[in-house]
């Protein structure tokens, strides 16, 4: 096989193996613009809406025929992972249907939601009264704990 030709092989496995660790998402129909401090200001009016929201967990409960999880939202970045960095927003909780287990879905793990807007429930953090609004889940995707950041090493101590 000519050197050019592995060049090019290696150069494209490269390439893709950048992309691999960015999940896909329907985002039609979906406002962006749409928070969850929005949806709780004027539920009726976001009722049913494609959202793509994102955050930490704060609890799995698993129920009789559906999983619940609690999540504190953050802003997403470009490639829909919560940016911890940024001001938390409010809390959601998102309804998937079937078992997910709990030790996957722990507290403090990062999640991304592609789902639709269902109404505004009643429930308390701690002694004190909240909304949250729920999100039936279409999609999932839970990240990893460690750092997602792509680095390429070319000896010599040059690293990007």
């Amino acid at each position: 096989m000519p050197f050019k030709s592995v060049l090019l092989i290696l150069a494209l496995g490269l390439l893709l193996s950048g992309c691999a660790g960015t999940p896909v998402f329907d985002t039609a129909q979906v406002d962006r613009a749409l928070t969850p401090d929005k949806a709780l200001v004027a539920p009726q009016q976001y009722l049913g809406k494609r959202v793509l929201w994102g955050g930490i967990i704060v609890d799995t409960r698993n129920l009789k025929d559906a999983t619940q999880i609690e999540v504190l939202t953050y802003p997403l970045n470009s490639s829909f992972r919560p940016q911890l960095d940024r001001p938390a927003g409010a809390r959601i909780l998102v309804h998937q249907p079937g078992f997910l287990e709990p030790a996957n879905y722990a507290r403090g793990r990062k999640i991304t939601v592609l789902g639709t807007l269902g109404k505004v429930t009643p429930g308390h953090i701690g002694e004190a009264d909240y909304r949250y609004p729920v999100v039936l889940a279409e999609q999932l995707k839970l990240w990893s704990n460690t750092d997602t950041r792509t680095r390429f090493s070319f000896g010599l101590g040059i690293r990007l």
